[in-house]
């Protein structure tokens, strides 16, 4: 069962994952659903006080960020740097309904595409994998959310790590990622030059997750594979579908 350490460092009981409460420009989570676990660092506030908190606060545009090294959806790519280190994965979007709030996700996934536990699925409530090879950082001026990844770090046992954004409350609120737009993936080296990218140009309406891209092992190369395919399942599907317990 999933335990998730929020910004507290206290864990969520057992039997649930719902009554995390998360600080963002939304206020306060509710208690009853899964969806309100994650909320996106660009509407977080930049304080940990709730005072602080600006509610209902639009997330503002973010215009994308010129690209370099852009392939097409379902095209798999090499990761060009010997020997591979370290690189950040940057994402960002914007939305054309002001009530839409996008959340990122990474499942790290073992040969039978499943997490190796509950605690191999990273978000920002839980910024680091346990073996230290991903961590959450804050937005940039140019990106909604990075993810650093260290390959020196990661367990030996990980095959492929999942990058997946959710609508949060999408069921409740009946949005969808015909409302989205601009969502791409850029995967940057130490030295911030661009290695590859990708921009999702199919929005759905019966979608509310989409699996931006993914990296994989392959022949002991780790590969960029640009997914841009999404599902009609919540955050709590998701974590089932990627083996996380959720009840």
């Amino acid at each position: 069962m999933i335990n998730i350490n929020m910004l507290t460092k206290s864990a969520v009981n057992k039997n649930s994952i719902l009554s995390v409460n998360a600080i963002n420009c939304q206020g306060t989570k509710n208690k009853n659903n899964i969806q309100s676990v994650m909320k996106s660092h660009e509407c977080k506030t930049q304080t940990n006080t709730i005072s602080s908190v600006q509610q209902n606060t639009v997330c503002p545009y973010k215009a994308v960020p010129k690209l370099y090294n852009s392939i097409q959806k379902g095209q798999k790519v090499v990761l060009p740097i010997i020997p591979l280190s370290k690189i950040e994965v940057c994402l960002g979007w914007n939305t054309t309904n002001k009530i839409c709030d996008v959340d990122v996700s990474a499942f790290l996934l073992g040969e039978n595409e499943k997490v190796l536990g509950d605690d191999w699925f990273v978000f920002y409530g839980q910024t680091t994998s346990p073996d230290k090879s991903i961590e959450f950082v804050s937005e940039s001026n140019t990106d909604r959310q990075k993810i650093r990844i260290n390959f020196n770090n990661i367990d030996k046992r990980i095959q492929k790590i999942v990058f997946v954004l959710t609508i949060n409350e999408a069921f409740e609120k009946k949005l969808h990622f015909g409302m989205i737009k601009d969502a791409y993936v850029r995967i940057m080296n130490q030295q911030n030059h661009e290695l590859v990218s990708f921009v999702m140009t199919e929005y759905y309406t019966n979608v509310i997750s989409m699996m931006i891209g993914e990296l994989y092992i392959h022949k002991g190369a780790w590969k960029f594979n640009a997914v841009g395919n999404g599902v009609a399942k919540d955050l709590a599907d998701l974590c089932k579908l990627y083996g996380v317990e959720v009840v």
